[in-house]
């Protein structure tokens, strides 16, 4: 596919593994219109912002071939359902639509998507960037001209387009492994290792790879207070990087119990449940290479089921360090970490808030807990300038979402505008814009993934 001239995707995916998609046309739309586009992104991979129209983005490209367990339960063929891949950027990563029509993955949805959803993952996603979380990026939104039907009624329908280090997931290891055919499975871990993981030994040294960047990944959710909302092995990805953000919010009161999502009854993926869950994940990911691993049966459990027993050190590691530097020490003791989430949850604290007014406390600002467990921070001599490099200011406080939200899809984009300002900004406190660092009021806040 080529968008400009002397600018052409690539189709390696397509190429190489030809058996895990299938070629798609994203559908027409009555009125195409570029609604949002990240040209800094853009300028980024490579793209004349001039040349990222609607005509060229709705082109042809791969419905992706992927399974997964959704909720504990698996699906052996979900795929893209309402997303294309493009092809691969000059710097190696993916363009991707999102709302794009139906494709034979699609088991009997629409293939389109509302435009709250889309501006609410273009609006995170960027927000997780600026945190210096990993993730997929928004290049662009654009709107269709057609309306939606969803369960509140028709809303303004429009496609995402994003990009990624790629769109390969634990449920596409789940997919390819179900289909028997040992040689594809060794040619998608090929692919998957020579693209993000080139330095590792082996198929088990990629496993323990990709365990490793998903304990990093969640660790860095748990520090910034983020939910991801579905966690289904179908949205692991094996670069380690967040993706699908669907209805995905951040906490204002620390609780571990935190569900946002319409459809998580069982609160499965809850706030505090994410680390378990993506080692459950990460064990469905080892059970598809299995047979890479090693020609005995049993010796391959065995050297997988060491590795992702592994993930909890490796997750426990991560999460320390970086409350180490939340907390501006460089060797806390444990328990005073731990005592920490505790006063968090038991005062249902402000995650965010509480830990940049530590830093102001060391300057001479008001203590924001009135607990013996100041003293004792305190007194191992906590540095709040560096304190101030890693504890945001601002985040998607999910009031101001919804409001910026509701307001874009009615047709006024500049409150969208302005929050997405500050939040790619997080660590720079801005006179006038108190208002975007103040927690919401505590009330039952309930997202929607827009499928």
């Amino acid at each position: 596919m080529s968008l400009a001239t002397g600018l052409t995707l690539g189709d390696a995916y397509a190429r190489t593994l030809p058996e895990l998609g299938l070629a798609w046309q994203a559908d027409a739309v009555p009125e195409p219109r570029m609604l949002l586009l990240n040209v800094v992104l853009a300028v980024e991979i490579g793209l004349d912002s001039a040349v990222v129209t609607p005509e060229n983005l709705l082109g042809e490209g791969v419905a992706m071939a992927y399974s997964g367990h959704q909720f504990g339960g698996y699906s052996p063929r979900l795929g893209d359902g309402r997303a294309l891949l493009l092809g691969e950027l000059p710097d190696g990563r993916d363009l991707h639509l999102k709302g794009s029509g139906r494709t034979p993955f699609s088991r009997g949805g629409d293939g389109k998507a509302p435009l709250g959803p889309m501006l609410r993952e273009y609006l995170v996603s960027e927000a997780m960037q600026a945190l210096g979380v990993p993730t997929t990026r928004s290049l662009a939104v654009l709107t269709t001209g057609e309306a939606v039907m969803r369960d509140r009624g028709p809303e303004p329908g429009a496609v995402l387009a994003r990009v990624a280090a790629s769109h390969l997931r634990v449920g596409t290891f789940q997919y390819t492994a179900a289909t028997g055919d040992v040689d594809l499975l060794r040619r998608l871990a090929d692919y998957a290792i020579a693209r993000h993981h080139p330095a590792v030994d082996g198929y088990l040294g990629f496993y323990e790879r990709v365990v490793e960047v998903q304990a990093a990944l969640v660790a860095r959710w748990m520090q910034v207070g983020f939910v991801h909302g579905v966690m289904n092995t179908d949205n692991v990805t094996i670069s380690g990087e967040t993706i699908d953000y669907g209805p995905c919010a951040f906490m204002d009161a620390y609780d571990p119990a935190t569900v946002f999502s319409s459809i998580d009854h069982g609160g499965r993926y809850a706030f505090g449940n994410q680390p378990a869950v993506l080692q459950w994940n990460l064990a469905r990911l080892g059970e598809a290479l299995l047979p890479l691993i090693d020609a005995d049966q049993d010796a391959a459990v065995e050297k997988a089921t060491k590795v992702v027993r592994g993930f909890t050190a490796r997750y426990d590691h991560h999460l320390r360090a970086g409350w180490q530097a939340k907390l501006g020490l460089a060797e806390p003791p444990q328990a005073l970490l731990d005592d920490l989430l505790t006063l968090l949850a038991e005062r249902r604290l402000d995650l965010t808030s509480t830990m940049r007014a530590l830093a102001e406390h060391l300057r001479g600002g008001p203590a924001p807990v009135d607990d013996p467990w100041l003293a004792r921070w305190k007194a191992e001599d906590p540095d709040p300038t560096a304190m101030d490099r890693v504890n945001p200011v601002y985040v998607p406080r999910n009031h101001l979402v919804d409001e910026a939200l509701t307001a874009a899809v009615a047709g006024d984009l500049e409150p969208f505008q302005w929050l997405l300002d500050v939040l790619t900004r997080p660590y720079d406190p801005r006179p006038g814009f108190e208002r975007y660092a103040t927690a919401g009021d505590g009330g039952t806040f309930v997202t929607f993934c827009g499928t």
